[in-house]
């Protein structure tokens, strides 16, 4: 028998309301004992002491683009996995906008078969329609059944509101949730940051909140009047975390997601935080030197943004933390701010920031491991995730939350290195991934 004895660890397991040092006993890819004092004949399996370290069920990223097939150059399926490997991610959600897209059996079977080769979990999302060009529903059943755990426009949105109801319904009858990219293409316009002071004040055109805030009420009106769920991505305004709080209280079926960079970063960061409080107001626009890593879709927000966002992750209104790790080559994002692609890598990074909110005080361990492991798996339905009770898939993260180290983007295992985070000194790292029983990454 394939055996694993995790020994003398704090098992941080949510749904099963757990949080006490126990041993752990993984046998043929599955969770087979928790107890005191637990033993493994040496001759029988392999014994890890993980004192000291948390044994979490594994965490799952719900929003992250590989970027293969079409654009290996920047990520491929393999190189991505690994890169979540070493983040402690055990499970990758990847979006449809593939070169050719996500949007046919075809492009999915590709996908799961070029996943089988890789050290965690890979979950393909379909596109919700043809070529994401939002005029005809892509084949969502056939998706489904090639292996697409949930559909998404991610990068644009859908624009035809009755193309939109029919897909949600579409999605519906087949279990599977839509991630809602909500952007109003017309109010983002040619905007390439957030619209406010650091626009006005350097000349960039703005991204107004509005445009947001404007189509997460069309899909919450859409998801109430179908009475079907919908997974808002990415919410980055105070104004969206208050739309989607009050359309809970009516009892809308709405479920969403913050990324790490909108929790930690506003948008003076894309002047590469140049714009400080100890310089002196006449000066800052000397000192600018723009951070095309700062450049993101939805932009980086205000400070009251920032905060609004941290007390919805704390309340629970906000269920779910995703990197939307967006790869790309360093020669497109050394140009000009304006002509930046959109997008930063967070695979590598996701788990240490998380763990500075614990260490804030904003998080409890459990109520971390619930939107990095359980909540993912409950809203893409993937069945023997998101708890360590017996007979659930041996995945998990175990994580040394001590260790001090730097963030250094040369040393990632992604292909791309465009992170904002790049030199951070955090507190808390991945020690070992498990998928399947299988040690993945050890560090």
């Amino acid at each position: 028998m394939n055996r694993m004895l995790l020994k003398g660890g704090r098992v941080i397991d949510p749904l099963n309301s757990r949080d006490e040092v126990l041993d752990l006993l993984l046998a043929d890819g599955k969770v087979a004992e928790l107890g005191p004092a637990l033993q493994l004949d040496p001759a029988a399996g392999r014994t890890i002491d993980v004192a000291g370290c948390w044994v979490t069920p594994g965490w799952i990223d719900m929003h992250t683009h590989l970027r293969e097939p079409g654009q290996e150059y920047k990520e491929t399926i393999l190189s991505g996995a690994e890169a979540a490997a070493a983040g402690g991610f055990t499970g990758i959600a990847c979006m449809a906008n593939t070169k050719p897209v996500n949007d046919s059996a075809a492009v999915t079977g590709f996908i799961v078969e070029q996943a089988s080769r890789a050290p965690v979990n890979v979950y393909p999302i379909g596109a919700v329609t043809v070529g994401l060009q939002g005029r005809r529903l892509a084949p969502m059943g056939e998706m489904a059944a090639a292996g697409a755990v949930a559909f998404s426009e991610d990068g644009r949105t859908v624009a035809d509101t009755a193309l939109y109801r029919r897909a949600l319904e579409y999605a519906g009858s087949l279990d599977r949730i839509i991630i809602c990219h909500c952007q109003d293409n017309y109010l983002f316009g040619q905007g390439v940051v957030h619209e406010g002071e650091i626009a006005a004040a350097f000349g960039f055109a703005g991204i107004p909140s509005l445009a947001e805030e404007v189509d997460i009420a069309r899909c919450l009106l859409l998801a109430e009047y179908l009475e079907l769920p919908v997974h808002i991505a990415h919410v980055s305004t105070r104004g969206a975390v208050a739309l989607i709080a009050a359309a809970r209280e009516r009892g809308v079926r709405v479920s969403a997601e913050v990324t790490p960079h909108h929790l930690f970063l506003d948008h003076r960061a894309v002047v590469d935080l140049y714009y400080r409080e100890d310089v002196e107001y006449a000066r800052r626009s000397q000192l600018a030197r723009f951070n095309t890593n700062s450049k993101m879709s939805p932009p980086l927000r205000e400070p009251a943004d920032v905060a609004a966002l941290r007390a919805a992750l704390a309340a629970g209104v906000i269920e779910v933390v995703a990197s939307d790790h967006a790869p790309h080559e360093q020669t497109e994002k050394e140009v000009e701010y304006q002509y930046a692609p959109f997008g930063v890598i967070g695979l590598e990074t996701t788990l240490p920031l998380m763990l500075r909110l614990v260490g804030e005080g904003l998080l409890t361990p459990a109520a971390l491991v619930e939107r990095m492991s359980v909540a993912p798996a409950r809203l893409l339905s993937l069945r023997g995730k998101g708890s360590l009770a017996p007979g659930m898939d041996a995945d998990l993260t175990v994580i040394d939350p001590e260790v001090d180290w730097v963030i250094e983007a040369a040393a990632f295992r992604s292909k791309s290195r465009n992170t904002p985070f790049d030199g951070w000194r955090v507190k808390g790292r991945t020690r070992l991934t498990i998928v399947g029983g299988r040690v993945v990454f050890a560090a």
